[in-house]
């Protein structure tokens, strides 16, 4: 089969096309043939393995230290169960998958095998039976993008009638974002660049700021959440503070890396199939261009995901 295989840290071209050995299922594992693969911004992080001092320690001990021991990357994916483990139970050869590869890794391949169920810690993967009535690439942009926005979101407790703001909201995190606080009720503001607001709009914004010529903070109103879907420069609560009402919160993605629970997941395949979630695809790659894929989203300027199309 084919893959891409990464043996060392490094830029986009560590990242290169091989024919390997076609993985076989164990007992509790079911065998995925791969149609689509996200690529987000810690697939790079993962590849570079540039992180500050704080994170190098507990990075090299998930991924390796050298390289990653795990050579074929990619945390997300959608596909199809061509074969299954004798132990397994909650899926079929033929079911239609999509899911979160976690400490496995293995998305950038013509075909990965990983186990059932994971045990809901951030290193472990979850596959559930993919939406329905989405293709291949908008259901491996969901896994990992959706479960940080619905996290948040409901970590602040968002309500019908409150306020809300999606900083970043046309990226893959905010996108998202927008779309399950409008399902729960709120009044959404999408704050994002001049070439985004359109598709900012399009997704259910009440409101959308041009973050270059307006800086929301300044203005009147007041907001019961600001959730910024961007995080690091941008995270500052005392810069939101006075924009907030009295009982208002400030969350960032950069306040912790939630859990990809199936429950989650689940909430999130619904949303899909009832019509009240989709994927913004900015841009599909080929497998054989997955180095390409990554430089691209390495400049943190896409408009929603950035996915390969194994098939």
């Amino acid at each position: 089969m084919k893959a891409i295989i990464c043996t060392r840290y490094g830029p986009p071209e560590v990242l290169q096309l091989k024919e390997i050995d076609k993985p076989v299922p164990k007992d509790n594992e079911i065998l995925i043939r791969i149609y689509a693969a996200n690529v987000t911004i810690s697939d790079c992080i993962v590849r570079s393995g540039k992180v500050n001092y704080l994170q190098w320690l507990p990075m090299r001990i998930f991924v390796g230290f050298n390289g990653p021991r795990n050579s074929i990357l990619g945390f997300e994916l959608a596909g199809e169960v061509e074969a299954i483990g004798r132990d397994i139970k909650r899926f079929r050869k033929g079911d239609r998958i999509f899911g979160f590869t976690g400490k496995t890794f293995g998305a950038y391949a013509e075909y990965v095998c990983l186990p059932e169920d994971g045990v809901n810690m951030p290193s472990e993967c979850v596959i559930v039976k993919k939406p329905s009535n989405i293709n291949w690439a908008e259901a491996a942009a969901i896994p990992s993008r959706g479960t940080i926005a619905l996290h948040y979101l409901k970590k602040a407790k968002i309500g019908n009638g409150q306020k809300v703001v999606v900083f970043g909201a046309s990226g893959g995190v905010g996108t998202y974002a927008i779309q399950i606080a409008k399902n729960y009720g709120a009044h959404v503001t999408g704050v994002c660049s001049k070439k985004s607001l359109e598709i900012v709009k399009s997704l259910g914004a009440d409101m959308v700021v041009d973050y270059t010529k307006t800086d929301f903070t300044k203005g009147e109103e007041k907001y019961d959440l600001i959730f910024d879907a961007v995080g690091k420069k941008y995270s500052s609560k005392l810069k939101y503070k006075e924009a907030l009402t009295p009982r208002g919160k400030f969350i960032s993605v950069d306040d912790g890396h939630p859990n990809i629970h199936i429950d989650k997941l689940v909430e999130l395949k619904n949303l899909a199939e009832a019509g009240k979630l989709i994927s913004v695809i900015d841009r599909t790659y080929p497998l054989e261009q997955t180095s390409e894929a990554h430089r691209y989203v390495s400049k943190r300027q896409k408009v929603g995901a950035v996915v390969i199309v194994v098939a």
